[in-house]
């Protein structure tokens, strides 16, 4: 940002992220300065740009070069605020909300979380995965997360947003899991349920979340044993499937030492061979269509509507989202003091969730006691 401290002269303000983890940065960066009327904001494409003034928000702007408007006169301020020791009463600032996806963020549960198996008991996992998380709403990002500081990285949000995730995965599997001796095979489908149970929490903050990925689930190591030797079992229990599997081998060795004969059961077996593989082989899936970068999903109705839209042409409700209800997650008005969906007051907090058990608390909606398994 070239910012001149003299009275007479208009800022410039921009922004570069220089770390790549920024995901808000507040100018000025000292706190709320004097941005005068007629200052020019330029924001890149990867870029949103929030003024504040007076203490709310005012607007969100998008890429391009804009004029801001405030009471802040150049010169004719410094001597109005001479009763304040020179500095102007009507105080803004600009927070820079980056919009370009954060990829490879790591989520893990730090402590083993409780799972009870319907065949091996109460067990503790652990599980790791990455997660990839974009902005949109930042408006509603910086007044619900961000708050008066001056920059948020992905360091700030990280350890919110893995508690999050390790709790409603925990949920996920205590309703959808019998027995981790199933969990084979099944990593791709948990990611994507898991996914679409998260979108309504990081929705609340004005996070997309684009990708979730599981990379591992661990069970103790004594569990892991018993896993290794059902496997075992599985095997041994087709005895069918191994007598003809030995027997191919054999024909096989048989045929390398018969001469022509062999050469011509080789030569059966190698035309018999592609059209195994072919029958094997399953049908790629068609690429799935992704939305056009020219809309945006209205948080209201969850319609795709134009991304420059200031109201949405279905629903018509204001894009511009400042908070949401923390009962039913509806976009509310500003200075709403009860929510116009539900009736329930913006005043109240999501209570936490104590296991009646163990006692422990969990986030908010949890259905599963993370220290004990136990259905809260």
């Amino acid at each position: 940002m070239n910012q001149f401290d003299s009275a007479m002269f208009l800022e410039n303000i921009e922004w570069f992220d220089e770390t790549g983890k920024e995901l808000v940065h507040r100018l000025p960066e000292s706190g709320s300065g004097e941005i005068k009327w007629g200052a020019q904001l330029t924001v890149r494409e990867s870029q949103a740009a929030v003024l504040f003034y007076k203490g709310k928000a005012c607007d969100a702007f998008g890429p391009g070069r804009h004029t801001l408007k405030t009471g802040n006169l150049p010169i004719v301020t410094k001597i109005l605020s001479i009763p304040w020791r020179g500095n102007s009463p009507l105080r803004a600032e600009v927070y820079m909300a980056n919009l370009k996806y954060f990829t490879d963020l790591k989520w893990g549960t730090s402590n083993p979380v409780a799972f009870k198996d319907s065949e091996l008991g109460l067990i503790r996992l652990r599980a790791h995965g990455v997660f990839n998380i974009q902005i949109v709403q930042p408006v509603l990002f910086i007044n619900s997360m961000v708050g008066t500081m001056g920059k948020f990285t992905t360091d700030d949000v990280g350890n919110y947003l893995k508690r999050v995730i390790v709790s409603r995965f925990n949920d996920y599997l205590g309703e959808t899991l019998d027995t981790i001796l199933n969990l084979a095979g099944q990593f791709d489908e948990l990611s994507k349920e898991l996914q679409k149970r998260l979108a309504e929490d990081f929705g609340h903050f004005g996070l997309h979340l684009s990708h979730l990925y599981i990379t591992s689930i661990t069970p103790p190591e004594e569990v892991q044993k018993a896993i290794d030797d059902k496997s075992r079992l599985s095997v041994i229990n087709d005895i069918d499937k191994f007598v003809k599997m030995k027997a191919a081998m054999a024909m096989e060795k048989a045929a390398e030492g018969q001469g022509e004969a062999g050469a011509g059961i080789g030569l059966g077996m190698g035309m018999m061979m592609p059209g195994m593989f072919a029958a094997s082989q399953a049908t790629a899936a068609p690429a799935s269509t992704q939305p056009a970068k020219s809309e945006i999903v209205c948080p209201d109705c969850q319609n795709m509507i134009p991304s420059d839209a200031r109201f949405c042409p279905l629903c018509g409700h204001q894009q511009l989202v400042l908070s949401q209800c923390v009962n039913c997650g509806k976009n509310l008005a500003p200075n709403a003091k009860f929510c116009s969906k539900c009736g329930h007051s913006t005043s109240e907090k999501p209570q936490i969730s104590v296991c009646p058990k163990c006692k422990s608390e969990n986030l908010p909606g949890s259905m599963f006691c993370n220290q004990c398994g136990e259905r809260l």
